[in-house]
């Protein structure tokens, strides 16, 4: 019997995915409405995403505009930003809330592809845990008898070439991403 080597791999997957949609909630100087997805503010006593109640768009490289279905809730979502991490002042005209991002000094630029960085670190740490458990199962599995010996030694070889093409994927979205950030 052998190793389910399709389960880890679709955990890899799912560690690279959540990697790359961490990335794109990095702030970068450049206008991206996915950093609003995070937040949330208080409707009629609930926690509500500010994605689901407004309209938030990209209206240049430098500009997010929140546009609130409901204009009574303009104010909170204005306040929930304010309280938020994002690091920017909205502007409120009575209508829309508008977040204009400033252009990111070097170092500044810097600081994103360290942050980018560790992430990926952690990402790659992940993607060697799940190598480290698919590895145990399987010398549990031997230990059992489930398993021969060099069935066990394949299971891990082929669990080892999914870490390391996993760990080139996650170098190479770093890769792109710093170098995004320093041309910017």
């Amino acid at each position: 019997m052998k190793l389910d080597v399709k389960a880890y791999e679709e955990k890899m997957q799912k560690t690279l995915a959540a990697y790359e949609a961490n990335l794109a909630n990095i702030r970068a100087g450049q206008a991206n409405p996915t950093l609003i997805n995070k937040i949330n503010f208080e409707y009629y006593g609930s926690p509500t995403p500010v994605n689901t109640m407004a309209d938030v768009k990209a209206t240049d490289a430098k500009t997010v505009t929140i546009t609130p279905f409901d204009p009574s809730t303009l104010k909170a979502i204005e306040k929930a930003i304010l309280a938020s991490d994002i690091g920017i002042t909205p502007a409120n005209d009575g209508r829309v809330i508008r977040l204009v991002f400033p252009q990111p000094t070097e170092e500044r630029r810097k600081e994103i592809v360290k942050q980018i960085q560790k992430s990926g670190e952690d990402a790659k740490v992940a993607v060697r845990n799940i190598r480290r458990d698919a590895n145990e199962q399987c010398k549990k599995m031997k230990k059992d008898g489930e398993m021969t010996e060099d069935e066990q030694k394949s299971s891990e070889k082929s669990v080892q070439d999914m870490t390391d093409k996993y760990i080139k994927l996650v170098d190479e979205v770093t890769d792109k991403k710093s170098k995004a950030i320093m041309s910017i």
